[in-house]
């Protein structure tokens, strides 16, 4: 089922401080698309992804086990880049995603 957000953007995408935990991020998933992965392929990593999205869930928006790197063709496929709702398959991340556990424990 899919779950309609409505958000305002409040996220400051170009500071300093996304910056910083994206690099983070990426080199934590060893700038490899995670959700990819899942399907058995290997792709690049560019963006990182909020699993539960900032506007809508801010206490986790900065939870390394919120984020997660990603392709731009995934990002795509896991959001709807005008309305910024997330797709079947982004909900579908974010139900299987627990909030507060480390889901990359034991993954490389």
């Amino acid at each position: 089922m899919l779950r309609k957000i409505e958000v305002i953007r409040l996220f400051e995408y170009s500071g300093g401080k996304w910056k910083n935990k994206r690099i983070h991020i990426l080199r934590l998933d060893g700038y490899k698309d995670r959700v990819a992965a899942m399907y058995g392929r290997t792709m690049e990593a560019t963006i990182v992804h909020h699993i539960y999205p900032a506007e809508a869930y801010p206490e986790y928006a900065w939870c390394d086990w919120n984020l997660i790197s990603v392709s731009m063709a995934t990002h795509n496929k896991l959001e709807n880049r005008t309305t910024k709702e997330l797709t079947k398959l982004g909900c579908e991340l974010m139900e299987r995603t627990i909030p507060g556990v480390n889901w990359r424990k034991g993954k490389k």
